[in-house]
């Protein structure tokens, strides 16, 4: 029966971070190339069950009857990657990738002793700086081939395989990166992603958009179903856990004051 408070607390903790994650994902819904995360839940490993005061035979010892689970936890948070929706804003500052769901825009973050790092980003709504480079909309700069994209004034044209030409010049090639295996790749914050030690690239296949933002991968309904599913868990979990409450209590202070 204790086991039983056990299973339902600790399966109720995980719903609640599994609920963390959906808000989130409600919460970006409107987030340009925010990918969603889903829970994976898993189970506890299984453990063997023995008779408590019977032997087999003259050995002494208890005799296994079957294995039993303690519940499930979150055993990761996944992010899928799969394309966004493409929004056509006419703003040239705008660009989208298409066609490939791995591949991302490179760009430079500061850290806490100012060397810049690469980050990526699925996030095309871009802007001029103050020095003219090309930023995100948090200000970090967007990096071409050859370093930062530094633009003259006026417009300029960015091609399928990401040139940025002006005045009829070619100024630099945006830099996108693609990845063989998104596991390799983690939230930062700031709509950005980091790479670990494992990541490998390799030439990118899909095009670039001018004038276009990709939107979130997130699908409302989907998540408001997911929500509800997942507050009607919650309060079954809540309900067993009464149940055995009150069952402890009567067997504590009824059943064993006679």
């Amino acid at each position: 029966m204790v086991r039983g408070l056990y299973t339902s607390g600790w399966s109720m903790l995980a719903l609640e971070k599994k609920m963390d994650v959906i808000s989130n994902n409600m919460a970006n819904a409107s987030t340009t190339g925010y990918k969603k995360d889903t829970v994976v839940l898993e189970s506890f490993p299984e453990i063997m069950t023995k008779i408590v005061g019977k032997h087999n035979g003259n050995s002494g010892r208890p005799r296994n009857i079957g294995t039993m689970e303690l519940g499930s936890d979150v055993g990761e948070v996944y992010t899928n990657f799969s394309q966004g929706q493409l929004n056509n804003t006419g703003n040239e500052l705008d660009i989208a990738i298409k066609d490939s769901g791995s591949a991302f825009f490179t760009v430079a973050v500061p850290d806490e002793e100012g060397n810049y790092r690469a980050f990526y980003t699925r996030d095309g709504s871009f802007a001029r700086g103050s020095d003219n480079r090309l930023v995100t909309s948090d200000g970090y700069t967007v990096l071409g081939e050859n370093g930062p994209i530094i633009l003259n004034e006026g417009s300029f044209t960015v091609t399928e395989d990401g040139s940025v030409v002006q005045d009829g010049e070619f100024i630099d090639r945006l830099l996108i990166t693609e990845f063989t295996d998104t596991t390799a790749l983690r939230k930062y914050g700031y709509n950005l992603l980091q790479a670990d030690e494992t990541a490998q690239t390799r030439e990118f296949t899909g095009t670039v958009q001018q004038g276009c933002l990709e939107l979130s991968n997130v699908n409302i309904v989907r998540e408001m179903v997911d929500m509800i599913t997942v507050l009607r868990s919650y309060e079954a979990n809540q309900k067993i856990l009464q149940s055995i409450d009150q069952t402890l209590d009567k067997a504590v202070n009824q059943v064993g004051s006679v």
